[in-house]
Order: structure tokens, then sequence, then C-alpha cells
């Protein structure tokens, strides 16, 4: 029991399990069963911190029925909390509320708050990609534009920047080309593989109207003067999913190097009527 009291005190602090477990010798797993059992009784850290050894014996023993519904019916509760809570003037607090009204023996606002922060971190957990060299190469491009001016007539040209970024090494080449159209993106990613001299195993880019003529979240269908290009080089073709940067999320980093390293130094600076962007 008196682990236990350290336990809770931890916990009540705001220390992770890990945390938990390493500092007083015992398995994370244990310490997270303890948790579980103390958070299926209606008390608050502080009122169980005050009982005697004996009395969180008999109070923490094995749970009943009523008890083991307990979590369930907090989980089913944040599936309607995570929507309400996009709702103006809506918080957690109000949404507490409504939980205990349903629910009187429930948990308290803080083992609420702290379990639904839990709840949402799992939702949003993400796996480490290890990247094996030659693998493959991402590819974007930034949202801002280059300009050139024209120092004759004045006229200004803008230029899109390509990017594409190799997994493992993350060595980079950055292009400013003309446009965004499937001619100039796949010259730049030409120009990309002779850069690199090589050819990886797959070319993973941006769900772009120049690399695919319909973009899907599931089933994109690929250009087919790109789908040739990469067929030419003996390469596949892995669209990242619309809308999920993590999976290009090596580029991405690139991209705001581009802008703090390339952008940055020019701003309020007037080109010629042609410049090279040199690879990065």
């Amino acid at each position: 029991m008196s682990n236990l009291k350290q336990i809770i005190r931890h916990r009540d602090n705001g220390m992770a399990l890990q945390t938990i477990s390493k500092t007083l010798g015992i398995s994370r797993n244990r310490v997270k069963k303890y948790l579980q059992l103390v958070d299926s009784k209606a008390l608050t850290y502080g009122e169980l911190l005050i009982k005697s050894d004996e009395e969180l014996d008999v109070l923490l023993s094995d749970p009943d029925q009523k008890s083991e519904q307990r979590p369930q019916e907090l989980i089913s509760f944040f599936s309607f909390m995570e929507s309400e809570l996009k709702r103006t003037g809506v918080n957690r607090w109000l949404l507490w509320g409504e939980y205990r009204q349903k629910h009187p023996d429930g948990y308290s606002y803080y083992q609420f708050c702290d379990h639904f922060k839990q709840w949402r971190i799992g939702l949003s957990a993400s796996m480490r990609i290890e990247h094996v060299p030659g693998d493959k190469l991402y590819i974007d491009f930034t949202g801002d534009k280059l300009c050139t001016v024209d120092p004759v007539t004045g006229e200004i040209t803008d230029l899109e920047v390509y990017v594409a970024t190799l997994g493992a090494s993350q060595y980079s080449y950055v292009e400013a080309i003309p446009s965004q159209r499937k001619e100039d993106f796949i010259a730049a990613t030409e120009n990309a593989l002779h850069y690199f001299g090589g050819v990886p195993k797959a070319l993973v880019p941006d769900n772009l109207k120049s690399a695919f003529t319909k973009a899907d979240k599931y089933e994109p269908i690929i250009n087919a003067d790109f789908l040739d290009f990469a067929n030419h080089y003996s390469c596949a073709v892995f669209p990242a999913r619309s809308r999920k940067p993590q999976d290009k999320a090596l580029v991405e980093k690139t991209v705001s190097i581009v802008y703090s390293r390339i952008y940055a130094p020019l701003i309020n600076k007037v080109g010629e009527a042609f410049i090279k962007v040199t690879p990065y």
C-alpha cells in the first residue's frame, strides 16, 4: 500500500507510467494495473491518500462488475466529447458535468481530463519509419513561388520551386521551374535523378495534378506520362496520402529549409531575367 500511495502521488503530479515504474522499481504493467484499480473507485487521489493502508487494502480489492463498466462508459463518452468540443462555448468542464449526470459514480474531473488526454494521444499515435538507403525519393513543391523580373521590360515571371529528398540520407535537390505542369514536373524529376546519380526504388510525390490524373485518398490514378517515366527508370510510384503530411515529413522539412536558406535571403531583392537555382 505504501508503494500504491507513491504511485498515486507521482501520477497526481503528472508523471508518466514509465517514469513511475523506473522510480519505484515496479513493472510498468503493475503500475498501470494499480492506477486502473484506483480509477475504478469514485474517489479523488487526495481522498485516497488520506486513507490508512488497511482502508486502502479493503477499498482496492477486486473491483465489482459495476466498477469494471466505468472505463468502458468513459471511453464511449469520449467519441461524443471529441465532436462536441468543436462547438462554440463547449469546454471540458461542461462535458464532464454532462458525463456525471449520466454516471453519478463516474470519474472525478481531474481523472476525466487525464483519461481524455491519454485517449487523444492514442488516436494520434504514429509509427516511426525506418528509411533504407536508395529506397524512396520524396517529392513536393513549396507553397510559395519565386519570381524574376526582366531588366528590360520589367515583366515579372513566377517560378514554382520543386523539392526532392532521399529518405535515408535526406540528401535534397531543389530547382525553380516555370510551372507545375506535367512536362516541367517530369523534367525536374529527371534532373533530380541525374543529380543524385542513381534511381530510387520508389518515387513518393504528393497528390499533384502533374503526377496524378485523379487524386484520391485511397486509389489515386497515376498520370500515364509520369507512369511511363517511372517505368523507363524502373522505379515504382507510391503517392503520399492526401492531408497526411507525416507520409512525406522529410520533404516537408526540406521545404522549410528552402524557405529559410533560399527564400529569406532573396526578400526585397530583384533578380535577373533568368535564374538557375542551385540544387540544395
